[in-house]
């Protein structure tokens, strides 16, 4: 039989990842359907007992002694919540043997369920969300003195001579990580809480000291403390982290726990298991990673102050908020609540009439024609007290805009683009022409009479050059005292028309330019004039004049 191609085998699995999900996504649809509350009523049954099978008239006279939404149920219809809670992965229906003295007494109890593992967790975090979701969990701020406690402990144990008996290193472990992690959860709870308050912007007197007394009290104390036992713990971490694979293995061969389930014939065993917390290395790199900046991206410390610093800057824009609301700027949010309320109470017709008087959303009063430009009509101006637009004869009678007849052509625009073009090329030749003269009167300068084009590229040149220079500082100064500087050799160059012109400053040196429009004299400086350095290579050689 042919063996499955690569790509085959890794589709497969990843479909089977992908459905693994969607299965797991599925057992969360309960507590968003329209029964949630009838669904949340029989989870709760059943995550009161331990390894227990229920039947439907077990489920009723539960609900009947207990009250609430499912107290009104009856056979048919809970069989089928039961079902549904089957289908999406929250209930297991039971193997157990069904014992029954009558036949009626068979068909009432032959269907029994019970709860799946996946049931249960998702039941119960979501009865932890219903009972504590806006309360403000207290950090475990003891439990990190404990932490480090533990810690240095557990380091001086595994690096004395014999190392540490693996039963009491499997209990501190156990210790430590139980602690770590109840800390690190409130630390997470709180934050969470005080980014709701913080994204209040309509605080008032009272809450507003309340959350200031919260913010500046209670966290300068958590993060002060994180502040003072990071370093300890880093240090502690750092000394006990060359044992830690040893450690590891250590303890797994004292007490294996389910790790321990006989294997199957291809050497996988038959259950996942989920190790203790402190059991696996990648919990240890947690717990280091949270106190210590690992991979670069900051450690659980560093964003500690960052929201820390976050949060006080909300509080400052409270603050302001505040003190503008002393001048008339107040916070409209009770108002807007009591017009919700409305909304909420009213039929369809009057919520209508009260979106209408309350945010002005009347009907559509304009047909995009604009009226005269001496005319501002405001926007709440009704149809029957605004002036009177005309309208065109074309909407009018045919309802459309549109112009008839031909169409204008399009602007023929060639003769202007070719007129540019020729102006172009005119300049680029007269600054060509310019270019040669300056290289051919360049070894005679005082000789020459230059064109105002020629002189003008020069002084172009001559200013680029300048502006690039660089200054030296004399080692000697002049007579009364006053700091010297020479001019180290500046270059500038056109490299479309090939000309490079290179400035020297030397002592006596004079330099006079002839052009038509006039003398230019230049005092203790030399001119090169030539070619660039791509042409000089070909062969062409600068021409010095001073």
């Amino acid at each position: 039989m042919e063996a499955p191609a690569p790509g085959a085998a890794q589709n497969a699995a990843t479909q089977d990842v992908q459905n693994e999900a969607r299965r797991r996504l599925d057992a969360y649809t309960y507590l968003s359907a329209p029964e949630r509350l009838e669904h949340l009523a029989i989870m709760r049954v059943f995550c009161g007992t331990l390894l227990a099978d229920l039947a439907v008239p077990d489920l009723l006279a539960k609900f009947r002694q207990a009250g609430g939404p499912a107290a009104g149920l009856d056979a048919d219809t809970l069989t089928v919540r039961l079902e549904q809670l089957v289908k999406w992965g929250n209930l297991l229906r039971s193997s157990h043997t069904v014992k029954a003295s009558s036949i009626s007494e068979y068909q009432r109890s032959r269907a029994r369920y019970q709860l799946s593992k996946l049931g249960e967790r998702i039941q119960r975090d979501a009865d932890g969300v219903l009972a504590e979701a806006d309360a403000a969990r207290e950090v475990s701020n003891e439990l990190l003195t404990l932490v480090e406690r533990g810690l240095r402990e557990l380091a001086e144990l595994v690096t004395a001579p014999g190392g540490i008996q693996p039963q009491d290193g499997l209990e501190r472990v156990s210790t430590l990580f139980v602690q770590f992690t109840e800390f690190a959860d409130s630390i997470r709870d709180f934050y969470a809480y005080l980014g709701q308050v913080l994204a209040r912007y309509d605080l008032d007197s009272a809450e507003y000291q309340g959350f200031k007394e919260l913010l500046l009290d209670y966290v300068e104390a958590i993060t002060e403390d994180v502040a003072f036992r990071a370093p300890r713990i880093s240090a502690a971490l750092d000394k006990l982290w060359p044992h830690v694979q040893g450690l590891l293995a250590r303890l797994d061969a004292h007490a294996q726990g389910l790790t321990g389930l006989s294997p199957r014939g291809d050497g996988r065993l038959e259950t996942r298991v989920q190790r203790s917390r402190g059991r696996e290395f990648a919990d240890w790199e947690g717990l280091r990673g949270w106190f210590s900046d690992t991979d670069g991206q900051g450690s659980q410390v560093d964003q500690l102050r960052d929201a820390t610093l976050r949060a006080l800057q909300s509080l400052l824009a409270n603050a302001k908020r505040m003190l503008r609301s002393a001048t008339g700027e107040m916070s409209r949010r009770k108002d807007l609540l009591r017009l919700a309320r409305w909304f909420e109470e009213a039929a369809p017709q009057d919520a209508h009439d009260i979106a209408v008087a309350a945010f002005g959303l009347y009907g559509a009063r304009h047909l995009g024609i604009p009226p005269a430009t001496d005319e501002v009509v405001p926007a709440y101006t009704s149809w029957w007290a605004g002036p009177v637009v005309e309208v065109p004869v074309a909407l009018r009678e045919r309802g459309s805009r549109a112009q008839r007849g031909r169409t204008s052509a399009v602007e023929d625009h060639s003769s202007q683009k070719r007129r540019l073009r020729e102006a172009a090329r005119e300049r680029a030749a007269a600054r060509a022409a310019a270019a040669d003269e300056l290289r051919s009167a360049s070894d005679r300068f005082a000789e020459v009479r230059l064109t105002s084009a020629a002189l003008g590229l020069l002084l172009e040149l001559l200013a680029t050059a300048l502006g690039n220079a660089q200054l030296r500082r004399r080692a000697d100064t002049d007579g009364a005292g006053a700091t010297q500087f020479d001019l180290d050799h500046a270059h500038s160059e056109d490299a479309e028309l090939g000309i490079r012109l290179t400035v020297r400053r030397t002592a006596g040196a004079r330099c006079v330019l002839h052009s038509v429009d006039g003398d230019l004299l230049l005092d203790d400086l030399e001119l090169d004039v030539g070619r660039t350095s791509s042409d000089v290579a070909d062969g062409d050689a600068e021409v010095s004049v001073s």
